[in-house]
């Protein structure tokens, strides 16, 4: 998976919205402005940050090498997956999902509770 795949796949999420408010190298995605993926653009392999449950974020971890704690980013919450060809493709879409489906359950908690 190269970064011109991962993002038409993010970009197609209903609600998502691409953006660089960082630099010029870190490309991310959010929904209802709340970011669920960061790319950087200057890694290669490609490395993308995304959200995860705290219990599946160490199983990931564990089951791939290529998983780590999330970098620059709450290591409970995000993992790093460096997209190198080890994890199969369809479980980094299932991750960039999962990623997806958090944080907007959780803009809908947050909104309930406010509302």
């Amino acid at each position: 998976m190269d970064i011109e795949l991962l993002r038409e796949y993010c970009i197609q999420k209903p609600g998502a919205e691409e953006c660089f408010p960082f630099d010029e190298h870190t490309l991310v995605f959010k929904v209802d402005g709340k970011i669920f993926l960061l790319a950087s653009l200057d890694e290669h392999p490609l490395r993308v940050n995304v959200k995860c449950d705290p219990q599946k974020a160490l199983e990931l971890r564990e089951q791939y090498a290529a998983v780590i704690p999330g970098y620059h980013m709450n290591k409970k919450h995000w993992n790093t997956v460096v997209v190198d060809g080890t994890i199969p493709r369809k479980e980094v879409l299932q991750m960039i999902d999962d990623s997806f489906n958090l944080v907007k359950k959780n803009k809908k908690k947050t909104s309930t509770k406010t509302g």
